[in-house]
């Protein structure tokens, strides 16, 4: 997987207590154009692409806690599974879909290097770090 980039906003959502990274829902959206580190707060602030031919995209927190001080969310692998001709896209967002004020504040996402085309049965497994976690909260 590629490097793990978070959205600014998410700092001040988590001293804001925002999320709760173990209970609440992530999910993935996928977006062709890059996201804007610095000003996308908010799914509504990205342009997605349409997901009527793609499985679910609900992320599962396997765990989540601090050793020698440091907090790191492990989450489960993804696998997305195209069900006919899904949307071109390079970016990988990972948004809490459970807060209501913000409403789905996006938390970070990955630059996938290259454009992504999925025809009726392919699949892309998003590989989580399972030892290291989406983040290292320290």
């Amino acid at each position: 997987m590629a490097t793990y980039v978070k959205f600014q906003q998410f700092v001040e959502d988590l001293a804001h207590g925002v999320h709760d990274l173990e209970t609440d829902q992530l999910v993935v959206a996928l977006m062709a154009g890059a996201p804007s580190v610095s000003l996308d707060a908010v799914l509504a602030d990205i342009t997605q692409i349409n997901y009527a031919n793609l499985s679910s995209r609900l992320i599962t927190t396997s765990s989540g806690g601090q050793t020698s001080g440091t907090y790191r969310p492990i989450l489960a692998d993804l696998t997305l599974t195209a069900s006919g001709a899904v949307a071109t896209f390079r970016y990988i967002v990972i948004y809490n879909d459970t807060p209501t004020t913000p409403a789905d504040p996006l938390i970070g996402y990955y630059d996938h290097g290259s454009n992504v085309t999925l025809a009726n049965g392919e699949t892309l497994t998003v590989d989580f770090d399972g030892t290291n976690g989406l983040f290292g909260l320290a």
